[in-house]
């Protein structure tokens, strides 16, 4: 006989709208956003944590969605990459890894947006060796990481120069 699931109402703010929904308890918060509401720019990768693909803003914080539970999430606010800017309209971070060649074929690249959005609201002048730090828990099999780090800087730079809304 199947085991009754759990489940509970959670109310998430995704990129500025309120989600209400009930969700399994055990649902992912990648899980949520893909399926519940639909935006597909958090990307599944390893599914433990350590490729960075999911990463997403919790409260302005940089974490695992693949290892956040959706209702770990109710009563908060996600920022996904979605929300980043438009291609009319980029965010300085994003404008600087096209500038700067910083992806190749994009699958990390939302995470590693969402990751660096949050490094450079906390450090708006970071080294080198902090910038790699910073990008440690993202892995990307392209791009070498040279021109990520290039492109980090110059968006470091970029947010100076602009107000953006954190």
């Amino acid at each position: 006989m199947a085991e009754a699931v759990a489940r509970k109402k959670v109310s998430i703010t995704v990129n500025g709208v309120l989600q209400e929904k009930e969700v399994d308890v055990r649902l992912l918060l990648v899980d949520f956003i893909r399926r519940d509401v639909g935006l597909k720019g958090t990307h599944v990768g390893c599914e433990q944590g350590v490729c960075g693909a999911c990463t997403i803003l919790l409260d302005g914080e940089a974490v695992r969605s693949c290892l956040t539970l959706a209702v770990q999430a109710d009563g908060r606010s996600v920022t996904t990459i979605e929300a980043m800017g438009t291609p009319d309209n980029m965010h300085p971070i994003q404008e600087a890894f096209q500038e700067n060649h910083g992806l190749q074929c994009g699958f990390c690249t939302p995470g590693i947006v969402m990751s660096v959005c949050s490094f450079l609201n906390d450090n708006q002048n970071p080294s080198d060796e902090e910038i790699r730090e910073s990008l440690s828990g993202n892995l990307c099999r392209c791009t070498g990481y040279q021109n990520i780090i290039k492109s980090v800087q110059c968006a470091a730079e970029k947010m100076k120069e602009v107000q953006v809304v954190k």
